[in-house]
C-alpha cells in the first residue's frame, strides 16, 4: 500500500510541473497594469491551468499509473473526469430532475475542478488500463480490443461511479468540509501542525495527499487557487504557503551551511559543492529535496529538527497574518510573483522572518550534530572498498566517447543497481529516481554513492529513491534507454586486478614513526575485521585493531588531545600532533547502556599520553545486557595515512605496542 501511494505522489509531480509557466504567466500579469489588454491576456492564460489543475491531475494520474505510460491511459482518464463532472453539474442535473438549478444541493458546484474527483478518475482509468489494455474481444468485436477497449470501459464504469456519487457525495462533501472547517477554526496553530506533518511526510512521498487539502479545492480551502485568483481575505488566504519562504529561501540554505562547516576538512571541498547546488537550488526554486535527502536517512534526528522549525515557520508567519503564495515551491521566483497580488499581506517581512530561521537554523543544526555526533555528508567516510582493496563490487558497464554526463552517470548506477535483471520499474518525481527492484538488497549502495548522488533511501525489499537533483529527468531517461535496450550495455573492461598486501607480521620496536598505536586494555588482540559488528568489521569508519579485556580498566591507545567525548561515555575521539584521529570505542552496541557501565578519567579537551588511564568499565555489567565488551580503535581519518602496520595476534598487556601509523 506505502509503494501504491509513493507512486501516485510522483505520477501527481507531471501536473504539478505545469504550475510554474501559469504562475509565471499569473505574476506578470498582475505586475502590469490592469488597464492593458496584454495584462489581461497573460493571466487568463495562465488561469486556464490554475483552474483545470482536477483534470490535469486526472490525465497525469492515469498516465503515471499505468504500466508502460501509453497515450490511451490519458484518454481513459479524460473520459473518466468528464462522465461524473459533466453528469453532475447543477444545470444537467436540475434538466435531469425537472427542478431549478437553485434547488440542487450546493454540494455538486464542487465538482467541476474538484482535485479529489480529478484523483479518483485518474487512478480508476490507470486500474482499467492496466486490467484491460491486453484483452483481446471476438472477432466480430476484434476492433475494439486491447488499447480500445480501456476509453469505452472507462465511460461505462465511472457512469456506475456517478451514480453512486449522486447519492454519496453530499454526504462526503460535508465531512470534508467539516474537518476543513476543524483545521481553519485552529488558526495559526493549524497552520504549523500542517508544517510539521508537510515535512515528516516528504520521505514516503505521502505529502502530495496532505497538500491537496490545504492548498487545493479537496476540502474547500484552496489556499494557492484563490490567492493567484484574487479570491479570499488579505492575510488570511495564503497563510498555508507563507511560511515556506523564510525555510527555503533562508533556513535551508543556513542549515547546510551548518552541515559543510562541520564536514572532515578533508571532505569540505567535496561536501561545500554538494551543499552549494542544494542551497542555491532551495534559494532560487524551493526545490529542497537535494538539502533534505543528503542527510534525511543518515541524521534523522536532524530532519526531525527540521519538521519541528518548518511548523514554527508557518505558525509564526500565520499569526503575524504575514501572506504569500507559490504556484510551485517557496522559492526566489515565486516569491517575487506573489509579491503584487492583491491577496499577498506584508510579503516583505517573510525577508525578516527568513533572516531570523536563518540564524535558528544554523546554531540548531550546528548543535545538533555535534551534541549527537550526527553523521551528515562529510562526518562519515562512503566507500566501495573492501578490506583496503579496490575491487569493484558490480560490474561495470562500457562508457562510450559520446556518452553525456547524464548517461555516464546512469551506467554507474545501473550497474550498481543489479541492472536489466534487476530492474522493475524506472520513475522519477522533480529530484529523485524511484525505482522498482526485484531485490534492493542486490544494490550497491557504495557504488550507487560513487556515481555522485547525494543520497539514497532504501524503502523496502522492492523500492529505491536515488536522489540526483534538478537535473533528475534526464538521468532517469538514459536509465530507461539502457535498460529497454535502446543503448547498449555493454561490460567495461575488467581493471587490473590488485593483489592484496600481505599484513607486517614482525614486531613494532620505537622508531620515528608519524604515530604509535598501544594496546588500549589487557586481552587478546584481534584484527578489526574479527569483532562482532558488520561496521567496524566492514572499515566503513576506518582501519584499525581491538582487544577483547580481561579486566576494565582501559588506557590511551596513542598520546594526543581528547577532541570528543560522547554524552553515553562509551567512545572517546584522539587526535594526534601529527594530525591522525583516532576513535577508541569500548564495547559493542553499548551506546544503549546511556554509560551506566563507564567511569571516565578524561575530558574533552585533555592533553595525554599513551599508556594513561582514561577509563574504568564495568565489563560484568556489559557481559549481563547481553553485549561484548570489545575494545576498538579505529582511525578514522585513514586518508592520512600511507602505511598501516599492526603485529599478529595474541595477548597483550594494556600499554603494549601493537603497530604504527606512517
Amino acid at each position: 500500500m506505502k509503494t501504491y501511494f509513493q507512486k501516485i505522489g510522483q505520477s501527481l509531480m507531471l501536473p504539478i510541473a505545469t504550475l510554474p509557466a501559469a504562475a509565471i504567466l499569473v505574476g506578470i500579469g498582475n505586475y502590469l497594469p490592469k488597464q492593458w489588454l496584454f495584462a489581461n491576456y497573460l493571466i487568463q492564460g495562465g488561469d486556464v491551468v490554475l483552474n483545470n489543475l482536477a483534470l490535469l491531475f486526472a490525465v497525469g494520474l492515469a498516465i503515471g499509473m499505468s504500466v508502460n505510460k501509453d497515450g490511451a491511459a490519458a484518454i481513459a482518464g479524460l473520459i473518466a473526469f468528464e462522465v461524473p463532472v459533466t453528469v453532475l453539474k447543477p444545470t444537467t442535473l436540475a434538466t435531469m430532475l425537472n427542478v431549478k438549478v437553485s434547488q440542487i444541493n450546493p454540494a455538486f458546484s464542487a465538482l467541476d475542478n474538484n482535485v479529489l474527483i480529478g484523483i479518483s478518475a485518474g487512478l480508476i482509468a490507470a486500474a482499467l488500463y492496466n486490467r484491460f489494455h491486453e484483452v483481446k474481444l471476438p472477432m466480430a468485436l476484434s476492433f475494439f480490443s486491447g488499447k480500445r477497449l480501456v476509453p469505452i470501459m472507462a465511460a461505462f464504469v465511472m457512469l456506475i461511479v456517478t451514480a453512486v456519487l449522486y447519492f454519496v457525495w453530499p454526504f462526503v462533501y460535508d465531512a470534508i468540509v467539516l474537518f476543513a472547517t476543524g483545521i481553519s477554526k485552529l488558526g495559526f496553530v493549524g497552520a504549523g501542525l500542517y508544517g510539521f506533518f508537510n515535512r515528516l511526510l516528504i520521505p514516503t512521498g505521502l505529502h502530495h495527499a496532505l497538500n491537496s487539502v490545504f492548498w487545493y479545492n479537496v476540502a474547500g480551502i484552496n489556499d494557492i487557487g484563490n490567492f493567484w485568483a484574487s479570491h479570499g481575505v488579505k492575510g488570511i488566504t495564503g497563510m498555508y504557503e507563507a511560511g515556506f519562504f523564510p525555510i527555503m529561501m533562508f533556513g535551508l540554505p543556513a542549515g547546510a551551511y551548518a552541515i559543510y562547516r562541520n564536514a572532515r576538512p578533508e571532505r569540505k571541498k567535496e561536501v561545500g559543492s554538494l551543499m552549494l547546488a542544494g542551497a542555491f537550488a532551495s534559494f532560487f526554486t524551493g526545490v529542497t529535496e537535494p538539502l533534505e535527502f543528503s542527510f534525511m536517512f543518515v541524521a534523522w534526528p536532524l530532519y526531525l529538527l527540521h519538521a519541528v522549525f518548518m511548523g514554527l515557520s508557518l505558525g509564526f508567519a500565520a499569526l503575524m497574518h504575514w501572506t504569500a503564495s507559490f504556484s510551485f515551491s517557496g522559492g526566489l521566483v515565486d516569491y517575487l510573483l506573489s509579491f503584487r497580488m492583491p491577496l499577498a499581506n506584508q510579503p516583505y517581512m517573510l525577508l525578516v522572518q527568513g533572516l531570523v530561521m536563518a540564524v535558528i537554523y544554523y546554531f540548531g543544526f550546528d548543535f545538533a550534530i555535534k551534541r549527537f555526533n550526527l553523521k551528515t555528508p562529510g562526518r562519515e567516510v562512503v566507500t566501495a572498498d573492501v578490506d583496503g582493496v579496490n575491487t569493484p563490487a558490480s560490474p561495470a558497464v562500457a562508457v562510450a566517447a559520446t556518452d553525456d554526463k547524464y548517461m555516464r552517470q546512469a551506467k554507474q548506477i545501473y550497474a550498481a543497481i543489479g541492472g536489466h535483471d534487476n530492474i522493475s520499474v524506472i520513475n522519477n518525481c522533480t529530484t529523485r529516481l524511484r525505482l522498482q527492484l526485484k531485490d534492493t538488497e542486490k544494490v550497491d549502495q557504495p557504488a550507487v554513492m560513487a556515481a555522485g548522488v547525494p543520497g539514497l533511501n532504501v524503502l523496502d525489499v522492492h523500492n529505491i529513491h536515488i536522489v540526483i537533483g534538478t537535473e533528475v529527468q534526464f538521468v532517469a531517461e538514459a536509465l530507461q534507454k539502457l535498460f529497454s535496450g535502446q543503448v547498449a550495455t555493454t561490460s567495461a573492461p575488467d581493471a587490473e586486478p590488485q593483489i592484496p598486501v600481505e599484513p607486517q607480521t614482525t614486531t613494532i620496536t620505537e622508531k620515528p614513526v608519524t604515530t604509535v598505536l598501544h594496546a588500549p586494555a589487557t586481552g587478546q588482540l584481534m584484527p578489526i575485521s574479527a569483532v562482532a559488528d558488520e561496521t567496524f568489521a566492514g572499515k566503513l569508519l576506518g582501519d584499525g585493531y581491538a582487544v577483547e579485556p580481561q579486566d576494565g580498566e582501559i588506557v590511551a591507545p596513542v598520546s594526543g588531545t581528547v577532541t570528543s567525548v560522547f554524552p553515553t561515555k562509551h567512545a572517546i575521539g584522539l587526535k594526534t600532533t601529527s594530525g591522525l584521529e583516532v576513535l577508541l570505542h569500548m564495547g559493542i552496541n553499548t551506546v544503549e547502556m546511556n554509560g551506566t557501565p563507564f567511569t571516565l578519567h578524561v575530558a574533552t579537551g585533555d592533553e595525554i599520553a599513551a599508556g594513561s588511564a582514561v577509563a574504568t568499565v564495568d565489563l560484568a555489567a556489559i557481559k549481563s545486557a547481553g553485549k561484548a565488551t570489545t575494545m576498538m580503535v579505529v582511525i578514522t581519518n585513514m586518508d592520512h595515512v600511507n602505511k598501516l602496520i599492526l603485529n599478529p595476534t595474541g595477548h597483550v598487556i594494556s600499554g603494549d605496542l601493537i603497530g604504527a601509523a606512517e
